[in-house]
């Protein structure tokens, strides 16, 4: 296309369009536009007008988009990206960058990093603001997928399923039991995975459509060849104190969650197998042409330090759990 015939596409047509199917209809792209719904359905009108094809198709709920509308969304949404990076370089031109990062993280990491990230950044990069978006593992992938955030702060299981994903880790750290008190377990020390497959688990988990995810914790007891009852699946550990609290199962997460939990009424107990660890990594999307401002804030990241949960793990034991991965290169 020449830059005569550019004029024609007008940046809210394609805006709005990549509003609808994103959000999955007019009135909720119009609500994350702050534009009123005659509007965002004209500009998808006069764009599907100019283009002479159906994008959406309006005869189901909620509406779909044509094969015409898939072809046409990636270029949309590229257009998009790129506009993001002019603007982070035009506001760069002074040597000074700005503008905004979005970072999904799910509960304990955003508990753990999110105030010391805020902090770091203000010192380093004062233009330079974030905003959070709490999630478990796979949401954040999709949201990573969906271009609804920048950057994640999740585990690396379970494996994400979108090749445009890579990752940088940052830390690993081990899973722990959760007793309540007075449990045949509690104030035994390291208890095998065995052992903790008699009993009925709740564990750190998500429904997922299609195949199951593997977490650390199914790969845990299928590495040591057990098969426990899961009980409950929870993405929030204080649920999962809860529940191990009220005497509906043992918990089975990883450590850092727990320092997040009011832990009144349970214990904590460090796993035998001390190989089976969550890592955890910083990911974006490699596809997409880069915003200056993530690296930094990926770096920012990466520099912050790691937890130190041997006191978590194990109180009795100078075995340190803490395993970092510091600067590991990205892994695609």
């Amino acid at each position: 296309m020449d830059l005569s015939s550019a004029h024609s596409y007008r940046l809210d047509w394609i805006t709005s369009f990549v509003a609808v199917a994103r959000h999955g209809g007019f009135s909720a792209a119009a609500k994350a536009l702050y534009r009123s719904q005659p509007r965002v359905s004209s500009h998808v009108g006069e764009l599907e007008h100019v283009i002479g094809a159906r994008l959406f198709d309006r005869s189901v709920q909620p509406v779909a988009l044509t094969p015409e509308g898939r072809a046409l969304l990636p270029h949309a949404e590229e257009i998009i990206a790129r506009l993001g990076v002019f603007a982070d370089v035009a506001g760069g031109a002074d040597g000074v960058l700005r503008g905004e990062v979005r970072i999904g993280m799910y509960p304990s990491a955003a508990a753990y990093a999110y105030p010391p990230l805020v902090r770091a950044l203000r010192r380093r990069a004062p233009t330079v603001r974030t905003t959070l978006a709490e999630g478990p593992a796979l949401s954040l992938e999709s949201g990573l997928s969906d271009g609804e955030i920048d950057l994640a702060l999740r585990p690396v299981l379970p494996l994400v399923r979108d090749d445009r994903l890579t990752y940088r880790r940052l830390w690993s750290e081990p899973l722990v039991a959760v007793v309540p008190h007075g449990h045949p377990l509690a104030g035994r020390g390291p208890v095998t995975l065995a052992r903790l497959a008699a009993f009925p688990l709740v564990t750190m988990g998500e429904p997922a459509e299609g195949a199951p995810r593997q977490f650390e914790t199914n790969l845990a007891f299928a590495e040591a060849g057990v098969r426990p009852e899961i009980a409950f699946e929870t993405t929030q550990p204080q649920t999962l104190a809860a529940l191990v609290r009220g005497g509906l199962g043992v918990g089975f997460t990883n450590a850092l969650a727990m320092t997040t939990a009011n832990c009144e009424g349970v214990e904590l107990l460090p796993v035998a197998e001390r190989h089976i660890r969550r890592h955890v990594a910083v990911w974006w999307r490699a596809d997409r042409p880069e915003s200056p401002l993530l690296p930094l804030v990926r770096d920012v990241i990466a520099g912050l330090p790691a937890p130190r949960l041997a006191e978590v793990a194990d109180p009795y034991d100078p075995y340190d759990p803490y395993d970092p991965y510091g600067t590991a290169d990205a892994v695609a």
